[in-house]
């Protein structure tokens, strides 16, 4: 076989290969993505898919129940439904009232019934601006 075709088919063979890995690595990267949803959007629903919600922990909501995590979550601008959460798993530190949070799971007769260790605590951004418009 002449080398110069040998070469023409180790670049195709190559190329297909390299088309196809990334083929599968966006299909994966789509398809294993939920959907996040605002607490004001499932508010109400009695059972669903799963899905994450993001949101504010209200203010004087949290309790504990044996092993598990209760409290309220609501939009981030604070209006809007404020929906029970159920949690079982390990609680980040940062988590607190007031905290950004995602947590994925399900709505079952109300409330939102999340996976268990999937909690994420968002963090307050350093640089947000201060009420005065300064960087805190």
């Amino acid at each position: 076989m002449d080398p110069s075709r040998k070469r023409k088919t180790r670049l195709v063979v190559a190329l297909c290969a390299a088309l196809l890995l990334a083929g599968a690595l966006i299909y994966t990267s789509f398809s294993d993505s939920t959907e996040a949803k605002t607490p004001s959007q499932i508010a109400g629903q009695r059972s669903s898919g799963n899905f994450e919600v993001t949101g504010k922990v209200v203010a004087g909501s949290v309790a504990h129940q044996g092993s598990r995590l209760l409290f309220r979550v609501r939009d981030r601008t604070g209006k809007g439904a404020a929906v029970p959460v159920v949690y079982a798993g390990t609680v980040p530190d940062p988590f607190k009232e007031g905290r950004e949070v995602i947590v994925k799971g399900a709505m079952r007769d109300g409330t939102f019934v999340a996976q268990r260790d999937s909690l994420v605590t968002k963090c307050p951004s350093k640089f947000q601006n201060a009420p005065g418009g300064q960087p805190s």
